[in-house]
């Protein structure tokens, strides 16, 4: 196989949940142009179809799934729509993420919803699919973490603006890259793959005093776009990474390497 020819994701079934949103649809996009079968799921199965319906018209295969990641009920029923119309599932990108927090004065069921779907239902999935993965002994499991798993709050950054920061979304996205490292030892012997990449701030109408300041913190003077995230998924699905498991990469323009 030619050099370039192992990054393309053709004959590939993936599973990506979300997107539609700020990381999702930008992935998505990627992911069909790289070849993938692409099945995008989450409780938003509207949003979902618009951006199927717009690949579509591109020329690419997605296709729209409902999920809702907190009910392994629906998981284990995700997996077995997508096994009885394509019979493999190769990769699973676990993007989708709930935000039920506003501050660390929330009520407590806020923090134990997200725990019931950020955690408890990552591991719900992650387990669900690595076992159709383990039966054929291949996969590549990609989580999309964060910076904000592997360094503390800087909150000298949102100081005088109305951005914050919430402890669940740091409790769990460190969690994830931990569970990436167990999961990629446990299922190494049976040829999958588990990975991590850990975006930095992406830009989405911040404040410009946020985004100044961010920026200022980075080796790249900027925060990242929308197109930035998904060479590195791509990258890890695809057979180039196959003797890379257990990693975290981050895409964050040098902030977490100052």
């Amino acid at each position: 196989m030619k050099a370039l020819d192992r990054f393309s994701l053709a004959g590939k079934v993936v599973v990506l949940t979300g997107g539609a949103g700020l990381y999702g649809r930008g992935l998505a996009a990627d992911l069909a142009e790289a070849g993938a079968t692409l099945v995008l799921a989450s409780r938003d199965v509207a949003a979902l179809r618009k951006v199927a319906d717009e690949e579509g018209r591109r020329g690419f295969q997605v296709e729209a799934e409902r999920l809702d990641q907190g009910d392994e009920g629906s998981v284990l029923a995700l997996r077995d729509r997508i096994l009885e119309r394509h019979g493999r599932v190769d990769g699973l990108v676990n993007n989708a993420v709930l935000r039920t927090m506003k501050g660390v004065d929330d009520p407590l069921e806020r923090w134990e919803e997200s725990m019931r779907v950020n955690s408890t239902g990552l591991f719900a999935i992650s387990r669900t699919f690595g076992e159709v993965m383990q039966a054929r002994r291949a996969g590549s499991i990609v989580n999309i973490g964060s910076i904000q798993g592997m360094v503390g709050a800087n909150l000298f950054l949102y100081e005088g603006t109305n951005i914050g920061t919430v402890p669940d979304y740091f409790f769990h996205k460190g969690g994830m890259l931990n569970l990436t490292r167990y999961l990629a030892a446990l299922w190494g012997p049976s040829g999958v793959r588990v990975n991590c990449v850990a975006p930095g701030g992406f830009y989405n109408n911040h404040d410009p005093v946020f985004v100044q300041r961010y920026s200022q913190m980075t080796m790249l003077g900027r925060m990242a776009e929308n197109s930035d995230l998904g060479g590195a998924v791509i990258f890890l699905l695809s057979d180039a990474s196959s003797y890379i498991t257990g990693a975290n990469l981050p895409v964050d323009g040098g902030y977490t390497a100052k």
